[in-house]
C-alpha cells in the first residue's frame, strides 16, 4: 500500500509506464501529417470527439468506483480480522480458567492451552495471507504487463524474503506444533482447517468443563466470524471485476486517445503557424489524464494482487502477532512492519 502523502510527477509518469512517450509520438505524427504532408482530410469535428470523451469519462468513473469499493471492502475485512484476533486473545485468556472443572488443571496446563489457541490464531492469519497472495489468471502480476513487472520488482526490493514460501513455512512451524503442521500441509485451504482445529479444541475444553456452555458459544462465535471474513476476502480474490466490463474501459480510453488528435488539430491550426505546436503538449496531457484515471482503477480492482497499491496484509498480520504475544506477556516481540520507499506491505 502506498503511504506517501503525495506523488511526484515523475512517479506518476513511471506508474503510467512508457505510454506517455507513445502518446507524444502519436500527437507529433498527426501534426506532421496535417501540417507538412497537407493531409487536411484527417481532421474530424471536435463535437464527435467531445461526445466520446464524455462517455468514456463516465464509464471510467463508474469502473473506478467499483474498483475502490473492492479495495475498501478488502481493507475492512482485514481490519475485522485484526479485531476478532484481539478479541480471541482476550476471551481465551479470560474464559479458560481452572474454576469450572472438577478435575483441576495446573496453572501451567491452563497457560499451555491458552497459548496454543492464541498461537494458532497467529498461524491462521499468516496462512490466510499466503493463500490470498497466490496470483490468479486475471491479476496484473500474472499478465506480465510492463507496469506490473516494474511494480513487482519494487515490491520485491521492499519485501525481501517475506514473499517467499519459506517465510510462511517459518511462521507455521513457529506457531503450530510439528504434528499439526505436517497434517495441515495436505490441505489446499490451510487457513480453513486451522479454524477447524480451534473449534475441535473448544469442544474438548467444554467436555473437560474448563469452559461452560456460554463461554463455548462466545468463543465459537469468534471462529464463525473469522470464517465470515475469510469468505468475504475469498469472494473478492476469486471473483474478478467482470472482465468484459474492465476490458471495455481500457479499450474505450485507447479509442479516445487515438481519435483525440484528429479532433483538435484543426482547432490548433487556426491559432497560427507557431502556436500549432502547442497541439502536442495539450493532446498529450489530456490523453495522459484519461489514461492515468484508467490505470488507477485498473490497478485497484485486485486488492490482494501483490502490487504496491494493494492491502498491507503483512503489516496487519504482524500487528496481530505483536498484540497477541503482548497479551501472553512474552518477550520475543517482533518489530512492526515499516513502510519502505513509500510502500507498506
Amino acid at each position: 500500500m502506498f503511504v506517501n502523502n503525495s506523488f511526484s510527477f515523475s512517479a506518476l509518469v513511471k506508474f503510467s509506464g512508457g505510454y506517455l512517450l507513445w502518446i507524444i509520438v502519436w500527437s507529433f505524427l498527426v501534426l506532421f501529417s496535417y501540417e507538412f504532408l497537407h493531409l487536411k482530410w484527417i481532421a474530424i469535428p471536435w463535437v464527435s470527439i467531445g461526445i466520446i470523451g464524455t462517455a468514456v469519462s463516465f464509464y471510467i468513473g463508474f469502473k473506478n468506483n467499483q474498483s475502490y469499493e473492492r479495495i475498501w471492502e478488502a481493507r475492512k475485512i482485514w481490519g475485522t480480522i485484526l479485531n476478532i484476533s484481539r478479541m480471541w486473545g482476550v476471551t481465551t485468556r479470560g474464559y479458560i480458567k481452572n474454576h469450572l472443572s472438577s478435575e483441576k488443571f495446573t496453572e501451567e496446563e491452563i497457560a499451555a492451552i491458552t497459548k496454543k489457541l492464541i498461537y494458532r490464531n497467529i498461524a491462521y492469519v499468516y496462512a490466510f495471507r499466503a493463500q490470498l497472495s497466490i496470483p490468479t489468471s486475471w491479476e496484473h502480476i500474472t499478465l506480465g504487463t510492463h507496469i506490473a513487472k516494474r511494480s513487482r520488482r519494487s515490491i520485491e526490493k521492499v519485501a525481501g524474503d517475506t514473499l517467499e514460501d519459506d517465510f510462511t513455512k517459518e511462521m507455521m512451524e513457529k506457531y503450530l506444533n510439528s504434528e499439526e503442521y505436517a497434517d495441515l500441509k495436505r490441505f489446499r485451504n490451510m487457513a480453513t482447517h486451522i479454524i477447524d482445529l480451534q473449534s475441535q479444541d473448544l469442544m474438548q475444553l467444554r467436555k473437560d468443563d474448563i469452559i461452560n456452555d456460554f463461554y463455548h458459544v462466545q468463543l465459537q462465535t469468534l471462529l464463525n466470524n473469522l470464517y465470515d471474513e475469510q469468505g468475504k476476502a475469498e469472494r473478492i480474490k476469486n471473483f474478478p471485476l467482470p472482465r468484459l466490463y474492465a476490458y471495455a474501459s481500457n479499450l474505450f480510453v485507447w479509442i479516445f486517445i487515438f481519435l483525440l488528435p484528429f479532433g483538435l488539430i484543426a482547432q490548433f491550426d487556426q491559432m497560427g503557424h507557431y502556436n500549432v505546436w502547442l497541439f502536442i503538449p495539450v493532446v498529450s496531457i489530456v490523453s495522459w489524464i484519461f489514461l492515468l484515471m484508467e490505470l488507477v482503477g485498473d490497478y485497484s480492482e485486485n486488492p490482494f494482487g501483490g502490487l504496491p497499491n494493494d492491502i498491507p496484509m503483512l503489516s496487519i498480520c504482524r500487528t496481530i502477532e505483536i498484540d497477541l504475544k503482548h497479551m501472553l506477556k512474552e518477550e520475543d516481540i517482533p518489530k512492526s512492519i515499516k513502510a519502505q520507499n513509500g510502500i507498506l506491505l
